[in-house]
């Protein structure tokens, strides 16, 4: 299908990901396997968990259980398809493949930020209005916060979907990564992309530092109500409910800072191997940081492993008194 007399309209991109490396690609997809499959049952589990375990029934751990919902909906975006082109030569993706995988990545990344910002908002009522943290955290309140999260980001992956896709792609089709990125898409548009540029950069701008800003504001507020908390162990006891976020946070922020203030690679592989690392690593750490960190976390998972072995334990005594 042509448009004018020498363009071609695109109907699959090539992703170019390390086919110059295919033998790389093969120890890639054993190790993004393993840490894809780490990142399903993690996250699953944690569902599972703050859904079966009443004590887990709080404000905290609903929205721990959107943030995982968040992290297995962002990587099942892209990372099966991209399984599938480790182990082809020819790596292709339709256009309206890309454009939904385009769409979703960046929706699913918005929203972790705005929820990480709701987490810290929790953390501070928790904190430091302990005596109205019901009132203000109420369920409908938090189904809200939450709501809004994921409609601020989807509506703003939207808009920078319309105005990627509304460019015109006359023929360039290889996209220099494993799957499609905004950017990588808008370089092989083949008309103006500065207004594209202007308001991806403003957005970013408003929706990563704004809740940042917001997360770091919660933490003084939240530092010094502890550091107000007279007994030691009163102190340690406070820290520990938000230690866990905390550390989600710090690694969040620290790899996109990391990714994106850097200087550039000589060897674009190099950003390549780094961005996707951060897409899929990243999420399937926060299961393992809030179980480890968690004491009511490790109780329900304790819990529930002991109610699914009691069946277990007691075949295996009534064969045992059987044979005595």
């Amino acid at each position: 299908m042509t448009a004018g007399r020498n363009q071609t309209v695109v109907r699959e991109y090539i992703l170019l990901g390390l086919s110059e490396h295919h033998h790389v690609e093969i120890g890639l997809f054993l190790l993004c396997l393993g840490i894809y499959s780490m990142n399903l049952l993690g996250n699953a589990l944690l569902i599972g968990l703050n859904w079966l375990d009443p004590r887990l029934h709080s404000p905290m751990y609903f929205f721990l259980s959107n943030l995982a919902l968040m992290d297995i909906l962002g990587t099942s975006s892209f990372v099966p398809l991209m399984l599938v082109n480790f182990l082809q030569t020819q790596k292709t993706i339709s256009f309206a493949g890309c454009a939904l995988q385009m769409y979703l990545t960046l929706a699913l990344g918005t929203t972790e930020c705005l929820l990480l910002a709701v987490m810290a908002y929790d953390r501070y009522v928790a904190i430091c209005q302990p005596l109205r943290y019901p009132e203000i955290m109420s369920g409908q309140r938090c189904t809200w916060m939450a709501a809004l999260s994921w409609g601020v980001g989807f509506c703003n992956s939207l808009l920078h979907s319309l105005l990627a896709w509304r460019l015109p792609f006359c023929g360039h089709n290889v996209i220099n990564h494993f799957f499609c990125e905004i950017l990588a898409v808008m370089k092989l548009a083949c008309g103006d992309i500065s207004l594209n540029a202007l308001s991806l950069m403003l957005t970013t701008t408003l929706l990563t530092l704004t809740p940042l800003l917001l997360i770091s504001l919660s933490y003084i507020f939240i530092l010094a109500a502890i550091l107000r908390v007279p007994s030691a162990a009163g102190r340690r006891k406070a820290f520990s409910t938000c230690s866990a976020h905390l550390t989600v946070v710090v690694i969040f922020y620290g790899t996109i800072s990391f990714m994106y203030f850097r200087s550039k690679a000589k060897n674009p592989d190099s950003d390549k191997l780094i961005a996707l690392f951060y897409g899929l690593a990243t999420p399937s750490l926060n299961p393992v940081i809030y179980s480890l960190r968690n004491a009511e976390v490790k109780a329900a998972a304790r819990a529930l492993l002991a109610r699914k072995m009691a069946p277990f334990h007691f075949r295996t005594a009534s064969l045992s008194a059987r044979r005595g």
